[in-house]
Formats: structure tokens, sequence, C-alpha cells
């Protein structure tokens, strides 16, 4: 029963006939003449996605880019050592890569809306995440293409990784002068890229697909140690991202919860939280009276409460009501009108 159990698993019964896995990654490795203009149209409507804000179209972008083909070509050349399939691959993914860069970089310089918004900074960040999404889309992707069963498993690798948005998001970097914004995207579409080809390698490997033999011993050990050292490259600074990304994550959960519990008064409205990380401080401002020092060290003492203790609390006074007081609803209004205040001066800033 257990045996019969486990063999549901097997995908080696599966899998499609060598030559025909082999001919049709060869046709996706291959970016020219109408895949790479359709990577052209790709890159620009992500690039449109992307300056929109809307992440149906770049979602759409992803669906009809072929940058991923030359990926999955080049790590399935390395598992089977077919030398002519990683030149095609590796120099389809050099040009794919420049295309993009350029296009992205082109589009942003001239277009007159140019603001950092959420579907950009979202590719700012990578972290051990995006690792682990590539690698488990990479394996998704090649387990599909090696099957007979193919089902319609591509299109859904292409947007779990999102290899070409942050490539697009590097342009963007590039033509508003942002390093930090170029740096973290290009870092994350490096990461796609590599854990795509080495999932495509270790599975091309566990199918067992014949393999070329080098005639120099020596060059195919270097190859095998330089893809390693890629891999493992790229890897280091994802899992010191990935760290700093949890710990990031779990202080504003901390905070928030603070916030909520002990910093709600009487007297007074909380018009604006700003929780930050990276120097360790909340900052809130108030509508009301005044707070009072006393209030403020109560607040303070609860933070250790809260694995707070090291923190930062500031508290700033923002206005004080008239009087007959203030409606809540003005009083939202007011608030939103603060918020989009701040929101834009932090985007001057980072410009």
């Amino acid at each position: 029963m257990e045996i019969k159990f486990l063999d549901k698993f097997n995908i080696i019964k599966e899998r499609e006939r060598f030559d025909v896995v082999l001919e049709n990654i060869k046709k996706s490795a291959v970016v020219e003449g109408t895949n790479l203009w359709i990577l052209f149209f790709a890159i620009l409507i992500a690039c449109l996605g992307l300056n929109m804000n809307s992440t149906a179209v770049v979602i759409g972008a992803m669906l009809i880019s072929p940058l991923i083909g030359p990926i999955v070509g080049l790590g399935f050349a390395v598992a089977i050592n077919d030398f002519p399939l990683i030149k095609i691959g590796l120099s389809s993914y050099i040009i794919s890569t420049i295309i993009g860069l350029v296009a992205s970089t082109i589009y942003f310089l001239i277009t007159p809306v140019n603001d950092a918004h959420s579907e950009i900074l979202a590719r700012t960040t990578p972290s051990i995440y995006d690792v682990l999404i590539a690698l488990f889309g990479g394996f998704a992707g090649i387990i599909a293409l090696s099957s007979k069963q193919k089902g319609n498993v591509l299109p859904g690798v292409a947007i779990a990784t999102a290899i070409m948005p942050p490539l697009c998001t590097a342009g963007y970097g590039i033509a508003t002068g942002q390093l930090n914004f170029f740096l973290g995207a290009f870092y994350l579409f490096l990461i796609n890229s590599v854990f795509i080809f080495a999932a495509t390698l270790i599975t091309t490997y566990l199918l067992k697909f014949p393999k070329k033999k080098y005639e120099n011993i020596i060059f195919e050990k270097r190859e095998k140690f330089i893809t390693w050292g890629i891999i493992v490259l790229t890897l280091i600074p994802s899992l010191y991202l990935g760290n700093v990304f949890v710990k990031n994550n779990r202080f504003t959960n901390q905070a928030e919860k603070f916030i909520q519990k002990e910093c709600v008064l009487k007297d007074d409205y909380l018009l604006n939280r700003e929780i930050n990380p990276d120097d360790k401080t909340i900052t809130l401002t108030y509508v009301g009276g005044a707070v009072d020092s006393i209030q403020i060290e109560r607040m303070r003492s609860e933070l250790v409460n809260y694995s707070l203790a090291n923190v930062k609390l500031v508290v700033k006074h923002g206005f004080s009501m008239p009087e007959d007081g203030v409606k809540m609803k003005e009083l939202d209004q007011l608030k939103i009108a603060y918020q989009k205040q701040v929101k834009g001066n932090e985007l001057l800033k980072s410009r």
C-alpha cells in the first residue's frame, strides 16, 4: 500500500521523450525575431503597469513575456552538458536583460509621471522568500515542460516568479537616478533568474535525461564550479535580507499592538502614526488637548511589555480642537489630508 502511494509521486513514468523536450526548450530559449518583439512590447506594457500602479497590467505583461525561456534553456543545457544550447541560452538572456533595461530606462525618462508607486516599491526589497518563490516556480515550470501532461503551468510560473517587473523597476532606478531602487530591483531580477535556473538544473538531473560527454574534464568541472558558485553567491545576501524582513515585520506588528492597546487617549485623537523599524522609532501625532508628560511616560513604560524596550517613542501634538469640538468626520478628513502631505514629502525626499 505504501509503495503504491509513493508511486503516485513518480514523474519519470510521465516524462516526455528527450528529443521533444530538447526541441521545445531550444525554441523557447531563442530570443530573436517574433520573440524579441514580444519581449520588447511586454516590457513597455510592464512599465505602463508600474507607472499606473496597475497590478492587472503588470500581470498581463508577465503572461506574454518570453523572458523565462532562455533561463530554463540555460539550466537544461548545463544539466545535460549541451554547450551549443548553453551559448544560445546565455546570449539570449544577456540580450533580453539589456533590452529590458534600455527600454524601461527610456520609457521612465520620457514619461511625465514617474512617482514610486507600490507596484514599483514592491520590487526593491528582495529576500529569501523571493528565492523560495523562484525555486518552487522553476521546479513547477521544468516539470511541466518535461511531462507529457504539460497543462497550463508556464503562465502561472511567469506570474509567480515575476521576472520582468524587477527588470523594469531597475530601469526606473536608472532613469530617476535612484541607485537603491536599481540595486534592489536588479538583485531581485537576478534572484528570480538564478533560482529558476537552479530548479531547472536540479530537476533535469533527477529526470535522468541523457547527458553529453565533454572531451575536456577540466572544462566540465570548471563549469559546475562556476554554476554552483553563482547560486551560492546569489543566495547569501537574500538570507540576510530575509532575516531583516522578518525582524522588521515582527517590529511593526508589535508596534501596532502597542499603539492600539496603550496609546488611545480619552481627550485626544491619534491623527497619525509612523513606525520606523530601521531607526527603532514610533512617532505618534495627536489632535486635541496637549498630551502631558505623565501620559507619555506611562506609554513608554509599557513598551517593554511588547518587546520594544529599546524603542524610541516620540509624541507630537498636531493642533488643538476648537472649544465647541470637532466632528469625527472632520477629523477623518484632516487625518487623510495630513497623511497625503506626509506621503508627498517622502516621495520628494526619495527623488
